[in-house]
């Protein structure tokens, strides 16, 4: 959609302010009140959801420019829809989500352009990775496993990787562990190898949306040779591209999409995963936005007519998410512990890596993780578990950095413990 497109959008904000905050009857102190990091770390409107829609409308209306300045506002933004959950709280007609993208659209059809963004979109055009990798490297993670490639085997399941998984060499033991407990549990699960590519979900949030079209085609006619009928990712920015930018811009895939979490809870209460070992651990998770507020199906929400004054798109109200599977499969590890922060479910305060900020904006991104490591530290809990390897990899550098003592997990590295892996 284009700024035109969402002008009524943008001329009915109220600039209530109620987007720079949980919503109000589910905070718990001040300390952790705030949910947008953008604008608890500027401190200025302008660099709120509000803020960025006063700016399209008047960009839209020729009362202002888009100038350097005015670009880097709206850039400064995980995307992580904190904001637009906020807001529908207390009103359904206004599509909040959807402004900030086109603002970004319009930022790079005007040729205001972020460096950093600009190397990952030819990094996605040359190796097809957003890591500026080489593509026949992709495919590395699994070697030495017994697992199919599609290539020269139909398969029940597609497991789809993604960017960070494949090539983060700190985290790529989660994606082996993960294969040989599918196997265990007799699935036949296959992988693109070298052939896999990026979802383009990443392109399309820095604005450079026409790119993702090529990449869900060719996602779409992997499935499709794959004969799997559920693809399964263990990335949260790849399951909410698959489930809600992809029908949304009509490139539906013709197969049931699942998180790796979905699917583990699914084995779990089916039996087919029986944890035994006991982990002595108290823990708090961490709700990846991409999984949670932003993870829900398109046209999941509104359905048919309604009685508002306008017709109503799908908007996201951040309700119906994945939330639950993965909080199940901790409550399922004998030992587990597992004590929640004051900002959780669809009102999770972001890791900060989102948006194409942890690569423009490395200072801003850190320091949005920082906030929420504080605030499991508060819990009393000795991990944060997260179920994405972005949020993953930024808990990790950051409490790195800061000489913390926090440890970060996957929720599949500690049901691996649990099931007697590593």
């Amino acid at each position: 959609m284009t700024l035109k497109d969402l002008q009524r959008d943008m001329a009915g904000c109220s600039r209530c302010s109620n987007c720079k905050w949980v919503p109000h009857n589910q905070i718990k102190s001040w300390r952790f009140a705030n949910v947008c990091p953008s604008i608890d770390h500027y401190n200025f409107h302008a660099y709120s959801g509000s803020g960025r829609m006063i700016i399209g409308n008047s960009i839209l209306e020729g009362r202002s420019a888009l100038t350097d300045m005015v670009s880097q506002i709206i850039y400064r933004c995980q995307l992580c829809g904190a904001c637009q959950v906020s807001c529908q709280t207390y009103r359904d007609d206004i599509d909040l989500a959807d402004v900030l993208l086109a603002l970004r659209s319009t930022c790079v059809e005007d040729g205001f352009v972020i460096p950093e963004h600009l190397e990952m979109i030819e990094s996605m055009k040359r190796e097809d990775n957003t890591m500026h990798m080489l593509k026949a490297e992709r495919g590395k993670w699994a070697e030495g496993l017994d697992i199919p490639d599609i290539n020269a085997e139909r398969v029940e399941v597609l497991f789809h990787a993604g960017c960070r998984f494949s090539y983060d060499e700190d985290l790529k033991e989660i994606l082996r562990d993960w294969i040989r407990l599918l196997a265990d549990a007799g699935l036949k699960m296959g992988i693109a190898g070298k052939d896999e590519a990026c979802c383009g979900g990443r392109a399309y949030e820095i604005g450079y949306q026409g790119e993702m079209k090529n990449y869900a085609e060719d996602m779409g006619s992997r499935v499709k040779a794959s004969g799997a009928h559920i693809l399964v990712t263990p990335c949260s920015d790849c399951y909410y591209t698959f489930k809600y930018l992809y029908p949304k811009n009509g490139l539906d895939l013709p197969v049931k999409i699942l998180h790796t979490t979905e699917l583990a809870d699914i084995l779990l209460k089916e039996g087919r995963f029986k944890p035994k070992k006991t982990l002595r651990l108290k823990v708090t998770y961490h709700d990846p936005c991409h999984l949670g507020r932003r993870g829900e199906v398109y046209k999941a929400g509104w359905t048919g007519t309604n009685k508002l004054d306008r017709p109503v798109r799908f908007k996201q109200t951040g309700k119906f998410g994945v939330f639950d599977p993965p909080r199940d499969i901790l409550r399922a590890i004998p030992g587990i512990e597992l004590i929640e922060m004051e900002r959780i479910r669809e009102y999770s305060w972001c890791c900060g890596a989102g948006g194409g900020v942890l690569e423009a904006e490395p200072e801003f991104a850190t320091w949005t993780a920082a906030d929420r490591i504080e605030e499991a530290k508060s819990t009393g809990a000795e991990a944060l578990v997260t179920a994405c390897p972005w949020c993953e990899r930024i808990f990790k550098d950051t409490t790195k950095e800061s000489g913390d003592t926090l440890k970060v997990f996957d929720v599949l590295e500690l049901l691996n413990r649990s099931l007697g892996g590593r």
